[in-house]
């Protein structure tokens, strides 16, 4: 029987995600599969599911971008794809707000404001609380048919005004991919996988 692989979407995927992503993947104990970066998705979501078997430990963290595409597009495409492929199971969702509003947007159970705090409802781009009642994002509409332990609402990742900056520490990604971990109950400590170091953290997965 295989093993399922542990994994946290996040709808966001240029190079600026790609590089604090990683950042904030090696900060939580997490792998960040840096080849599905790309505005738009580039890979299949069979080619990911590939890519996540290879990755050296759970949980493991891929991106998928619309390029604020209406309807469903090459990002909401793989994820489907990746979503319901049986040796993959789903930690959560990192939902990344835009300046898209053609689509109805998404429900959240959480978002993450640029200050790093939790508020119930969602942020916009620049990582603020907003009145909406949904988060606004280009590749975040199809969640709301997911079944999966947590979503998480983030600003535009990297950016924030500078709060999320990479080369400072992806602060306000790092939050949320944190807060998925905890939420969904999963225990890195018992997923490290064979032939990698015990306990590594790991940067970006390299492919």
């Amino acid at each position: 029987m295989t093993e399922k692989r542990n994994v946290i979407l996040v709808t966001d995927g240029d190079l600026i995600a790609r590089r604090t992503l990683e950042v904030a993947a090696k900060n939580v104990g997490a792998r960040c599969i840096s080849m599905s970066a790309g505005n738009p998705t580039r890979l299949s979501g069979q080619e990911l599911v590939e890519l996540i078997k290879s990755a050296a430990h759970d949980p493991v963290v891929v991106m998928f971008d619309d390029k604020g595409k209406e309807g469903q597009g090459l990002g909401e495409k793989a994820l489907l794809e990746v979503y319901n492929h049986p040796d993959i199971n789903i930690l959560g969702v990192l939902a990344v707000a835009s300046n898209s509003f053609c689509c109805d947007g998404a429900k959240v159970d959480v978002s993450v404001l640029k200050s790093g705090d939790l508020i119930s409802g969602p942020v916009n781009k620049f990582g603020k609380a907003t009145k909406r009642r949904l988060l606004q994002g280009d590749t975040v509409e199809i969640l709301n048919d997911l079944d999966v332990p947590v979503i998480v609402g983030i600003g535009d990742i990297g950016k924030m005004e500078g709060a999320d900056d990479y080369h400072y520490g992806a602060r306000v990604t790092t939050r949320a991919l944190h807060e998925i971990i905890e939420r969904s109950g999963f225990n890195n400590a018992g997923s490290v996988r064979e032939g990698s170091p015990q306990g590594a953290s790991g940067s970006g997965e390299k492919h």
